[in-house]
């Protein structure tokens, strides 16, 4: 592809029209994070004004519960102090209002950059033969992982991926569907660490995911170097992460041969929305492989720790466990995809340079996680939970083509969707004070007919905790125990559930014509009751923990985002890194008190 091809996606229209698509959100979530104040005008229409007054934006919006704006695209204008309009530029939008977004001198240009690098990734789905949301929901695994647009529904530098180059975007980006090959390294075992869980070994797990000919190739390598393939784990590493750090900061680990470049597997993988873990499109039933990958993707670089990984397996083991013997998970087939082995390579030198966390302890470590498609019955297909939110280009939903093939009305297929994926999420808080991150991009439907049978939880090791001091968990999975404030427990469900997805899903079926809000929000009620009614024995952690109290803490995530793009949480503390910004009417709540008689 020559220079000028790469960037074919880069002209003014499309620019022009990512640009407003940007700036319509960054209206609506910054002003539902109390960032931004728009002053109402006539007939729905809003004004906001930039720091020094020279600049207003003037829009019209619908505002619906939890405080979601719905802010037209197309009605977005830019006015001078004359009133005369100005151009749309959505770069200039944040030197605007780099003051009232608290955007210091450190942060904005790097996140210039990463709005820059949304917006290019933008304009190149804009460029795309657009694809319909009836096509799409019916589309294939993989095909609706690929035709996402949006993604994370909250943070406006959602694609920022900084450190790809446009060609590196062409060839690992999710949304261009690139066959990738893994390139595969060997470590030295006394320098790596292989983890797995109790029913599989290393032998079996390489076998597996590796042809007879490609380990036959790989021994050869090492052979023809005087090196014996009992000294070394095969471990598999993103082709960017190879020629862009490890070639050169494990320059002396090559040279010594600790490390051995072995070359590119034969399977072809697809990068998933995570940007990081590859889908195996040779052969769909093998094993995802999630990736270092040291790339500044919405607020963290995205590598993968080597001390982490040592205990994924233990932990996913745990879980499954846990979800198999429990009757209320069994009832909503509820389940998890392990993440079954992994493999980490410690860097000695840079292992005794830095403090735990740190990226250069991140750059070298893999997992292989089970892949959903061999538990797939007749007629069942899969789709990631994110798609629920995809809009088409004329404003169509695959939430709404889902409900219009499954022939249900609007609030019994929210019912199904909502019992598949809340009420397992309810049950580990309440029964175990396990908690998920239960976004879209970690949750994938199983899908038949049109309608939610069931879902499978992925991301397990890195993203789930225990905030119960006193559970007693097995010394591999001590990790996942945090230490939470009780009044923020239940911002778990609140914040991760609530305001970061069933928000947007209720402003796309009230905005589609598809369900009131009442009737939206009833429903969710009437689920979070129906599983408090069918396990009383845990009545007192209820009224502990209230579904229905009238108010939540509200917790914003650009906020964290704007404050430091290079590192938004703490990961050693996450609670103590929350931006809680006043609080949100919780939509549940005069529904809780309709039935409060009947739930005690």
């Amino acid at each position: 592809m020559s220079p000028r091809d790469a960037v074919a996606h880069l002209t003014p229209e499309l620019w022009d029209r990512a640009g407003r698509l940007l700036i319509r959100k960054a209206l609506a979530e910054f002003t539902h994070e109390r960032l931004l104040v728009p002053e109402p005008g006539p007939a729905g229409r809003y004004a906001v004004t930039s720091d020094d007054e020279a600049v207003t934006y003037r829009f019209a919006a619908r505002v619906l519960s939890l405080d979601h704006w719905l802010v037209e695209a197309d009605s977005i204008t830019r006015h001078d102090r004359t009133g005369a309009e100005l151009p749309l530029d959505a770069l200039d939008f944040f030197i605007e209002l780099r003051g009232r977004l608290g955007l210091s001198a450190d942060v904005l240009p790097v996140y210039l950059e990463e709005i820059s690098s949304t917006l290019s990734g933008t304009a190149f789905k804009l460029a795309a033969e657009p694809v319909g949301a009836a096509q799409l929901a019916k589309s294939g695994f993989q095909e609706i992982e690929t035709g996402m647009t949006e993604g994370h529904p909250c943070f406006v530098a959602n694609n920022g991926r900084l450190g790809f180059g446009i060609h590196e975007y062409l060839s690992y980006a999710p949304e261009t569907a690139s066959p990738v090959q893994l390139i595969w390294l060997a470590a030295r075992r006394d320098r790596s660490t292989f983890t797995a869980s109790a029913d599989i070994d290393y032998d079996t797990l390489i076998h597996s995911e590796l042809s007879e000919p490609t380990r036959a190739r790989f021994a050869r390598t090492l052979n023809d170097l005087g090196l014996d393939p009992a000294d070394y784990h095969l471990l598999p590493v993103h082709p960017w992460q190879w020629w862009n750090k490890l070639s050169i900061s494990f320059a002396a680990e090559v040279a010594r041969q600790h490390l051995v470049c072995l070359g590119p597997g034969d399977d072809e993988y697809l990068a998933q929305q995570s940007i990081r873990t590859f889908f195996n499109a040779t052969d769909p039933s093998k094993h995802y492989v999630k990736t270092a990958l040291s790339v500044l993707n919405m607020g963290f670089m995205r590598g993968l720790s080597a001390a982490y990984m040592e205990a994924t397996p233990a932990i996913n083991d745990w879980l499954a466990a846990l979800i198999s013997a429990d009757e209320i998970f069994r009832a909503a087939r509820f389940s998890i995809i392990r993440e079954r082995a992994a493999i980490g390579y410690h860097h000695r030198q840079y292992e005794a340079a830095t403090a735990k966390g740190s990226p250069y302890r991140k750059m070298l470590a893999a997992l292989w996680r089970e892949s959903p498609v061999p538990s797939l019955e007749p007629g069942q297909r899969l789709a990631t939970m994110a798609s629920l939110l995809h809009t088409d280009p004329d404003g169509v939903s695959v939430v709404s083509a889902l409900v219009e093939e499954s022939g249900l009305t609007p609030a019994t297929w929210l019912r199904r969707y909502l019992d598949a994926y809340l009420t397992p999420v309810l049950h580990s808080f309440y029964a175990y004070d396990l908690v998920f991150m239960p976004h879209g991009e970690n949750v994938i439907l199983v899908i038949e007919d049109g309608a939610v049978q069931r879902v499978i939880f992925k991301d397990i090791a890195e993203e789930i905790a225990v905030m119960d001091p006193t559970a007693v968990l097995p010394p591999t999975v001590e990790r996942i125990r945090v230490d939470v404030p009780e009044d923020k427990k239940l911002l778990s469900i609140f914040t991760d559930v609530f305001d970061c997805f069933l928000r947007f899903l209720n402003g796309i079926l009230v905005s589609e014509g598809l369900l009131e809000e009442d009737t939206f929000w009833r429903t969710v009620a009437d689920c979070v009751l129906d599983y408090q009614r069918a396990v009383p024995h845990l009545s007192e952690k209820f009224a502990q923990y209230d579904m229905f109290a009238e108010d939540f803490a509200l917790s914003c995530l650009n906020r964290l985002q704007l404050r430091d793009n290079r590192e938004m949480v703490d990961l050693q503390d996450p609670a103590g890194a929350l931006q809680l910004i006043g609080t949100l009417k919780n939509p549940i709540a005069e529904f809780g008190a309709e039935n409060k008689g009947s739930r005690h």
